[in-house]
Parts: structure tokens; C-alpha cells; sequence
């Protein structure tokens, strides 16, 4: 299967994940840690520390990426693609939607959005 088909894949799996608590369950500490730039986007689907976490946090998002990882894992059986080829799908759609002053990590770089962002050669751009 070619990486656009894997993209694809993952685009039709996204409506699925997206009726799931997978990506919407952040609560107000990790909301502003994404707000903050300490917590980010990470184009392998998952959120990833572009500053050391304090307290909770680091906990908060593990779990966070758990059930990423669940839900990435139940549709990618689905479509028999390979987990992490869906998961990156989904990081692509993520990427392409961030908000402008959120962190982000593409090929072990993090940097904040100010503008478009130039996705890495998976998403297809």
C-alpha cells in the first residue's frame, strides 16, 4: 500500500475517531500546555513535550496518547493498514488543522506555528 493510500486510509478513519473520546478528551491542564507551547503535535499522531512537563502533566498526557493509540489501533485493524502508518495519517490532518502559536514537531524539530506549516513527505505535500 503506497503512503497516499495510507493517507487516505487514515482520512477515512478520522470520522470514526473523531465520534471517539480519543482526540477530545484533553482537560484545562493540557489545553494550556498546548496554549503554552510545552505540549505539541507531533506528526507520528501522538502529542509529544517540546518543554520539560511539570506536575501532572506528563501523566495526563500519556494517557492522552494511550487512548490515541487504542483508537488508531481499532480503526487500523479495520482497514488492515499498519498502526503506524494511520497513526501518521492522522498526524498529517492534525498538522494541516493546529492553531497558530501551538508547538509542533516534525521530524524531531519542534517549532510554534505562525503560518502554514510545511508537512513532511507522508502527508503528500
Amino acid at each position: 500500500m503506497t503512503t497516499r493510500s495510507f493517507l487516505i486510509s487514515g482520512l477515512l478513519g478520522l470520522s470514526l475517531l473523531a465520534s471517539a473520546p480519543v482526540l477530545a478528551q484533553m482537560d484545562g491542564e493540557v489545553e494550556a500546555a498546548l496554549d503554552a507551547g510545552t505540549v505539541g503535535e507531533q506528526a507520528d499522531g501522538y502529542l509529544g513535550f517540546a518543554r520539560a512537563p511539570e506536575g501532572g502533566l506528563k501523566a495526563k498526557v500519556d494517557a492522552i496518547n494511550i487512548k490515541r493509540r487504542q483508537g488508531y489501533t481499532q480503526v487500523a485493524q479495520g482497514k488492515n493498514v499498519p498502526i503506524e502508518a494511520f497513526a501518521a495519517s492522522i498526524g498529517c490532518r492534525t498538522l494541516s488543522g493546529l492553531k497558530s502559536g501551538r508547538a509542533y514537531n516534525i521530524g524531531g524539530a519542534w517549532a510554534v506555528k505562525t503560518g502554514p506549516i510545511a508537512l513532511p513527505q507522508q502527508c503528500g505535500s
